[in-house]
This record gives C-alpha cells, sequence and structure tokens, in this order.
C-alpha cells in the first residue's frame, strides 16, 4: 500500500507502544510548554484597524489606563418630579454621597455640574469612575451596586439605577458566565451518549471522545508558545474546543467504523487495520489538510480576533488529524478484540440483527437512493430548488455589531435600564469618543479648536449633547465625549458617526497642525469592524475555495469532482444562511429557537460559518466520494458504486452529524443572541449537509454525469498522483485494472 495514511498506519500496528507513548510524551510536553509560556492575548489596540486602532494605539503608548465608568440614572417614574425639585435634588446628593462612601469610586460628578440633565428635565445622570484596573471593575462594583440600591429604597418616587462597564461585566459574568463552561463540558458527554448508541459498546466509544480531547490539550498547550508570536483570545479558545471536538471524533468514527468493517468481512485484524489505513486513514489525511486550508483563510483578514480563531481552529484539527492516523491505529492494535468490551446487550443485539438484515447498509438510505438514482435530474431539481429557496433570504442579510438590548433582549434589568438612559440622553450610554493628541494639549489653537468641534458637534446635528472634554495634561491628550444622535440605532448612529469624521473633524480638529483626533467608541467599532471584514471577504472567499478545489483535483485526480465538490459546499453554506437571516433578522420561527428576531445578525458570523463549515463538510464529502471512487475502482459500474459508497457510509455519516448538530445545538441554547445565531447557523449548515447534499444531491449529480465524474484533462495528467490508496485483496486483476484506472 502507498501514502502516506498506509505507511503511518502500519508503522503505528508495528510499533504500537513506541506510537502511544510518542502520543502521550507529545501531548505533555505540548501542556508543559504552553504552561510555562503562558498566553499572550490579543491587546484592544489590535483587535482592529483604521481609526480604533490608531485611538487604542495612542492611548496605550500614552500609558494611560481608562477606569471603567459607571452612571447612576436617576429618573422621575410618573413623570411628576423634576430635576429642579428638592426631593430630586436630595436624591441626587444622597446618589453621589452614597457612592463616595464605599471608598471604590473617583472622580464623582453631579449632574448640575455637568449639565447632564435630560430636556424634558425629568432624567439626570451622576457619574464617576471605579478605582484600579477596568478589567476587572466588575469584581469590585458590588457595593456601590448596594449603596444605589439603598438610595432607591429612600426615594420611592424616582427611579434609581445603575449602569456602565463595572456593573455590565458584574452582570453578564453572574447571568452567563457559567454559560460557556456548562456548554463546553457538556459537549463531552453528549457525544460520548451518541457515540454509545453508535457502536454499541463502552471501550469504542471511548476511543473517538479520548483522541479529541488529548488533541484540546495538546493545542491549548501549543496556543500558549504560539501565542508569543501571534496572540490569542478566549473566543479563539472556545471555538478550538468546539472544531476540536467536532473534527477529533469525526475522525476517530470514520477509521473505526472502517476498520470494524472490514473485520466484520471476515478479514484479520492486520488486515482490516491496512485497509482502514490506506482508506479511511487517506480519507482524514485529505479531509484535515482542506480544513486546514479553510481555517488559514481566516488569517487574511487582517482582524486580530480572526486570525486567533483562524490559527487554533487550524491548530487542533492538524493535531486530531495526526492523532487519528498514529496513535488511533495503534491503540486499536493494542486493544485487538477488547475494543468491543463494556457491550451495551440491548444496543449491541439490535445492531447484529440489523447488520445480519441489511448487510451493514441503511435500509433507509438504500431507499432514498433508489428514488435518487432511478431520477436523478428531478431528484437534482428538487433539492437544489428547496435549498436555493431557503439560501433566498440571505440576499438581503444585515449584518450589525448587536448592541445591549438585541444581544441579551429584555432578560436582565440593566437591558431596561440601558434603554431608558439611551431614551433620556440619545447616545449617552454608549458616546463617540474623540481621542485628541496635540504637542501641546494647553496650546491656545488646540483649546480653541475643541471649543469648535464641542459646538458644532451639536450645530452639525451629529449630537444634541452634553459634549464632555476631559484632559490629561501630562500626556497631550484629551478625550471628548459625543453622544450621537441615533443612540442605540447603529444605522442612525453611524450617520452621526460620519457626520463628525467627515464634516465636523475637518473644519475644527482638522485645521491644527500636528493634531491627531481619531474617533473610536462602540458604532465607530462596528463601522471599522464592518469595514475591514468587508474588505476582507474576497480574499478569504478566493483562498478558499481556490485551494479546496487544488485539493479535490489531486485527491481525486477528477476535475469534475472538484468542481461539484465547491458547488455542493456553497450550497450548503447559502441554506445555512438563509436560515439565519430567516430565524434571527425576519424573526420568522425564532421562538422555535428561544431566539428573538432582533433585525441583523452579528457581523463577524457569516465569515465564520463560511469558513468553519465549507472545511467541516469536507469531512463528509471526502469521506463519501472516496468510498464511491473506491467501488468504482473495483469493478462496480458508477451507479452501482453511487449506491454502494452513499449507503455503507450513511451510518458513519449520520452518527457524526449528529454528534456535530448535537454539540453545536448546545451553544443555540446559550442566552447571548451571537452565541444562539452560531449555534444554529452551525447545527441547521451540518444537518443540511448530511442529509440533503451527501444523501440526495451529490448522488444525484454524480448519477447524472456518469463516466463523465472522472473525466480530467490530459493537460493534468502531470498533477501528483494523491488518489485513494486501495488494499491489495480488493481491487480488480492487473489488465483490468490498468484499463479501468486509465478511464478513472
Amino acid at each position: 500500500m502507498r501514502g502516506i495514511a498506509a505507511r503511518a498506519g502500519g508503522w503505528s500496528a508495528r510499533h504500537r507502544w513506541a506510537a502511544v507513548g510518542i502520543w502521550v510524551l507529545f501531548v505533555v510536553l505540548a501542556m508543559g510548554l504552553g504552561s510555562a509560556a503562558g498566553r499572550v492575548d490579543v491587546k484592544e489596540s489590535d483587535q482592529l484597524k483604521g481609526e480604533t486602532h490608531t485611538a487604542a494605539k495612542i492611548v496605550e503608548d500614552a500609558g494611560i489606563e481608562e477606569p471603567a465608568s459607571e452612571t447612576v440614572l436617576v429618573q422621575s417614574k410618573d413623570g411628576g418630579l423634576k430635576a429642579t425639585d428638592g426631593e430630586f435634588k436630595a436624591a441626587v446628593t444622597a446618589v453621589v454621597e452614597a457612592v463616595e462612601g464605599t471608598g471604590k469610586v473617583t472622580d464623582v460628578t453631579s449632574p448640575y455640574d455637568t449639565k447632564t440633565i435630560s430636556k424634558d428635565g425629568r432624567s439626570a445622570l451622576v457619574q464617576f469612575d471605579m478605582r484600579g484596573d477596568s478589567d476587572t471593575a466588575g469584581e469590585r462594583v458590588e457595593p456601590v451596586l448596594k449603596a444605589v440600591e439603598r438610595v432607591q429604597k429612600d426615594h420611592g418616587s424616582l427611579r434609581i439605577e445603575e449602569i456602565g462597564g463595572a456593573s455590565m461585566m458584574k452582570t453578564f459574568d453572574d447571568a452567563f458566565g457559567d454559560d460557556f463552561q456548562k456548554a463546553e463540558l457538556s459537549a463531552v458527554p453528549v457525544a460520548l451518549g451518541i457515540l454509545l448508541i453508535a457502536f454499541g459498546a463502552l471501550v469504542a466509544a471511548l476511543l473517538p471522545v479520548a483522541l479529541a480531547i488529548t488533541a484540546i490539550m495538546a493545542t491549548m498547550g501549543l496556543m500558549g508558545v504560539v501565542s508569543h508570536v501571534m496572540p490569542m483570545s478566549d473566543t479563539a479558545n472556545s471555538v478550538m474546543l468546539l472544531v476540536g471536538l467536532a473534527v477529533g471524533v469525526d475522525y476517530c468514527l470514520f477509521y473505526l467504523r472502517r476498520e470494524r468493517e472490514e473485520r466484520a468481512a471476515g478479514r484479520d485484524a492486520q488486515t482490516a487495520l491496512r485497509v482502514a489505513a490506506a482508506t479511511s486513514g487517506r480519507a482524514i489525511i485529505v479531509s484535515g489538510v482542506t480544513v486546514c486550508v479553510a481555517m488559514a483563510g481566516m488569517l487574511f483578514t487582517g482582524l486580530a480576533e480572526f486570525e486567533a480563531m483562524g490559527l487554533a481552529s487550524l491548530m487542533v484539527v492538524a493535531v486530531a488529524m495526526v492523532g487519528s492516523v498514529t496513535v488511533l491505529p495503534a491503540l486499536l492494535s493494542l486493544l485487538g478484540e477488547r475494543v468491543e468490551k463494556g457491550r451495551i446487550p440491548f444496543l449491541r443485539k439490535a445492531m447484529e440483527r440489523r447488520a445480519a438484515r441489511t448487510g451493514g447498509e441503511s435500509r433507509f438510505w438504500t431507499a432514498v437512493l433508489r428514488g435518487v438514482l432511478a431520477k436523478p435530474l428531478i431528484s437534482v431539481l428538487v433539492a437544489a430548488g428547496a435549498l436555493l429557496a431557503v439560501a433566498a433570504p440571505a440576499v438581503g442579510m444585515k449584518t450589525q455589531n448587536l448592541t445591549l438590548d438585541q444581544e441579551f433582549g429584555n432578560s436582565l434589568p440593566i437591558v431596561q435600564t440601558y434603554n431608558r438612559v439611551n431614551d433620556a440622553f440619545p447616545g449617552g450610554s454608549e458616546p463617540a469618543e474623540v481621542v485628541v493628541k496635540a504637542k501641546d494639549i494647553n496650546a491656545p489653537e488646540v483649546k480653541s479648536a475643541l471649543a469648535d468641534f464641542k459646538e458644532r458637534a451639536i450645530s452639525s446635528g451629529a449630537s444634541r449633547g452634553p459634549v464632555e472634554i476631559k484632559l490629561h495634561d501630562a500626556q497631550n491628550i484629551a478625550y471628548v465625549y459625543v453622544p450621537l444622535v441615533g443612540g442605540s440605532d447603529l444605522d442612525k448612529a453611524g450617520t452621526s458617526l460620519e457626520k463628525l469624521r467627515d464634516e465636523v473633524r475637518p473644519a475644527t480638529l482638522g485645521k491644527v497642525a500636528g493634531v491627531q483626533a481619531p474617533i473610536t467608541g462602540q458604532v465607530a467599532g462596528s463601522h471599522d469592524f464592518n469595514d475591514q471584514l468587508g474588505g476582507a471577504v474576497i480574499p478569504v472567499f478566493a483562498f478558499v475555495v481556490v485551494f479546496a478545489f487544488l485539493l479535490m483535483l489531486l485527491s481525486f485526480r477528477s476535475l469534475t469532482i472538484a468542481i461539484t465538490s465547491i458547488v455542493l459546499n456553497l450550497l450548503s453554506v447559502g441554506a445555512a444562511y438563509g436560515i439565519l437571516v430567516a430565524v434571527f433578522q425576519h424573526g420568522w420561527g425564532a421562538s422555535l429557537v428561544g431566539a428573538e428576531g432582533v433585525g441583523a445578525i452579528i457581523t463577524w458570523l457569516p465569515l465564520f460559518l463560511f469558513v468553519i463549515l465549507f472545511g467541516l463538510s469536507m469531512d463528509y464529502h471526502v469521506f463519501v466520494v472516496s468510498r464511491i471512487r473506491e467501488a468504482r475502482l473495483r469493478g462496480r459500474t458508477t451507479k452501482d458504486a453511487i449506491q454502494h459508497g452513499v449507503v455503507t457510509t450513511a451510518g458513519v455519516v449520520t452518527s457524526a452529524a449528529v454528534i456535530m448538530v448535537a454539540v453545536f445545538a448546545i451553544f443555540g441554547t446559550l442566552s447571548m443572541q451571537s452565541m444562539k445565531q452560531m449555534g444554529v447557523g452551525l447545527a441547521a449548515a451540518v444537518l443540511i449537509d448530511a442529509t440533503i447534499i451527501r444523501g440526495v444531491l451529490l448522488p444525484a449529480v454524480m448519477a447524472l454525469l456518469g463516466e463523465r465524474n472522472w473525466y480530467l484533462p490530459k493537460w493534468l495528467n502531470r498533477l501528483p498522483d494523491l488518489t485513494h490508496d486501495e488494499a491489495p485483496e480488493a481491487v480488480l486483476p492487473p489488465a483490468a485494472r490498468e484499463s479501468e484506472r486509465a478511464g478513472v
């Protein structure tokens, strides 16, 4: 047998203890090195490009530690009291004294000094900063929140509520801090339960989970080492866990199922392992390399968070792939028949009865394939038409960074506070921040420009005020806080931001030589992120599609299969986009998944889904097409080979898909809309891919193409031969084989 997978599997089976020892040593060393090196996370200044990046860099270079700012809303409940009334003033004074009394805050300002009183006079804002590091302010804000609650109890006619970076951090940690951990931890038992049903034996079910977990552990260590060159993040870690569990279990499942199938066919353990290494092992390598290429597409975005996610995912896929073709055959060789230990009696008997009746082929998919292959053209038209109809809503996709109320709905009291502040002070809860840097921030021309900017920001209609200026004399930097007209409506606020950037700034600060004035903030961050991501779509798309096409061409030496692979994958991604837009943007059936129609898709999700799904869907595609080609080379007609390839892989593809769907669906149960969107999108796409694409469209298209499936122009014959490794006992006699291979 030829090929890396066959040689690696053969060596591991012959030197099984050495292979297991090397794998364990690798995992331990990777974890040890990662722990010793520590993980370097993405800096805020590197998160985005454009003005947001420039502003963060100025602040970072100046050594200014921005504190976590907090605001207390004092508002008349029934509209009767106004800020000029004695009771209202007494409540404001009580809030100021209460928060100062905690010793946790600094720079407390009264609304009567800062003019932060609403136009109707019924709302006012007490503002202050938390002492200490802003990143950990959420851990210290509780005494302040309790102090504000006590003031609220003494003033029943007023609404007194706190909101800000620290209080939101604490609220989210309390409400959702354990969500991710629970999701990540529950994914493993869910996968194990499905594998138990699939294999009917505890040891066989544990192997894929053990491989996935060790691959994830090794990758976590490697992430620590690599982060000193390319910083990582918590998000990258979560994505790595998802992808690692999915591909680690899938690869092991493919390999183990093929080895068991060969033994069931009467081959001895050694031969069965060799066949599994040459066939499923090779499919794992092709799939793994394709997934790695897809993940590498994220490196072209220019966004630090995406680059971290891409590199982390690429590493875990590579580690799982190597483990599947090395330590897995070694473990199977060591275990032998003991891989069937821990049998679940009723499941095992049911599986044996089903295998005896069907010969290991899926009765359901056999029935489906009979209809598909009988009328392939109708099958293509119906299936493709249905998927295009599902994908249609994606044409009107709207992407944006979700606001607080979009992300969490009304499930948290702080969201209602956020909305009240925005209603009373449009844009006040998330103002634009102008970071002004000058040689001398107190120079007359700079001060004049700042005052002019403040006046024009309001007169231009970009803001209703109040515009606040905060000086850092020692660093020659000033912060200008501008509440944007539009508030939490990012479209309207975006228009206000453009006025500031394109009209107000050039006419004021832009006229002073040597002054830098990048504009940042939530709205600006969303705007810059969209611009950066929009510019990355074409390079990422082109890179992933072109390289996936080349890998399919080299792996199957068929121009037809390479083209159909790309088209079918794009169709499944399009359908996933359509479902996302229908559910989360338009709200169709949103309640079925416990979601709300938030009117938009989170900005990063479409590109992330494209890369992840394009990579993961290749798992099934390579596995199924490899089996079809293998059957074709054994002498079956193309139609028979299609039926054989699909029905014999249906069980393993279904099991793998169910695991992926279950794991992704767990993330769809989280309260955050962005995580819910990711979970639903991934689960829906995998389900569509494993059923309609692989079970209907792929066989129907291949049946229509017939012998043209194996078409390769003569001028491409010089390409490297990376085709399927064949088991000697399974191929045709030499003469027939030569002619058949010439055709293929």
